[in-house]
């Protein structure tokens, strides 16, 4: 799985999981972190979620070798998630980027 979800007490870490590709986020990467983002806001546990990134690196941005390859990039779309995921949801708890390299 390209994006980990893991619960301490009331913190919530996201981490993207693809350090091959420098935890570039892909269609499938970003459809995951959308639907990790949405499940952190949803749970009444969780006050605050910390999103990083796996192998010394946050991440690269938009995986363009997967739309060259595949030629299915990142949903770019005027409603929904966002192309990087959860760029465009409106959570009601804060988000902390713990970034590195």
């Amino acid at each position: 799985m390209s994006v980990e979800l893991e619960k301490h007490d009331k913190v919530t870490v996201v981490t993207i999981n693809r350090p091959k590709r420098k935890n570039a986020v892909n269609r499938s990467t970003a459809e995951d972190l959308a639907n990790a983002f949405k499940q952190f806001d949803e749970d009444s546990g969780s006050s605050v979620a910390i999103l990083t990134g796996i192998g010394g690196v946050f991440c690269a941005g938009a995986d363009l070798k997967a739309f060259s390859e595949t030629q299915e990039g990142n949903k770019v779309e005027l409603d929904g998630d966002g192309p990087m995921g959860p760029t465009r949801l409106l959570l009601s708890k804060p988000v902390i980027a713990a970034v590195e390299g």
